[in-house]
């Protein structure tokens, strides 16, 4: 069964919410740029809180090696997700952690690249000039219908909603889902039913 990530988590409240409404994963934004960015501190006592069977993911964008490192530590993280350029002998610093490399999706996907990286997660995402994710709008699908080739865990993301879910599950059947701003009231703060509509959706 797919499982449901809810990215862009900035206070409890959405946290809790996200895990009772049977979400497998959060993630925490740890770029400056983002308008959901949150504060390692903050996420920190977010994640301390949380039962330990749901997941923690911290995104990163070209950050530094020791930086992720420190806040993985800090944060009790579990998953680390690159949304940068980060090359594939970067994403191999990390072990004891579920690694995700995200790749955004412009006009074609390049395989070859793509198949250059070891790691646990894939992620698939809109293509944005001026964002590094969380666009809410969606690529074509049916660039990743030969993409059978990656063992690790697909990561689906951009343009994810309740009402094209099902048409996701179906035509791609990705391991995770990851959605954030089809479940807002606005960047960073979520939407309670809406997070429970999707993974009802999803599951």
């Amino acid at each position: 069964m797919v499982k449901v990530k809810i990215c862009g988590i900035t206070n409890l409240e959405d946290a809790l919410a996200s895990f009772f409404s049977g979400a497998g994963a959060i993630g925490f934004v740890f770029y400056k740029k983002s308008p959901r960015y949150i504060d390692p501190s903050k996420a920190r006592n977010i994640s301390r809180i949380l039962p330990e069977e749901i997941l923690k993911a911290g995104v990163f964008v070209d950050a530094k090696e020791k930086t992720v490192k420190k806040i993985a530590r800090l944060c009790n993280l579990d998953m680390l997700q690159f949304h940068g350029s980060e090359s594939s002998e970067y994403c191999k610093k990390f072990k004891g952690y579920k690694v995700i490399k995200a790749f955004r999706v412009k006009k074609e996907i390049n395989s070859e690249e793509i198949m250059k990286y070891r790691v646990f997660g894939y992620l698939f995402d809109t293509f944005s000039e001026n964002k590094a994710g969380g666009t809410g709008k969606k690529f074509n699908w049916n660039l990743l219908k030969n993409m059978d080739k990656i063992k690790g865990q697909v990561f689906l993301s951009g343009g994810l909603t309740r009402a094209n879910v099902k048409s996701a599950i179906n035509k791609l059947q990705p391991d995770w889902l990851d959605v954030s701003s089809s479940v807002e009231h606005k960047p960073g703060k979520k939407n309670r039913q809406k997070i429970l509509k999707f993974i009802e959706a999803a599951k």
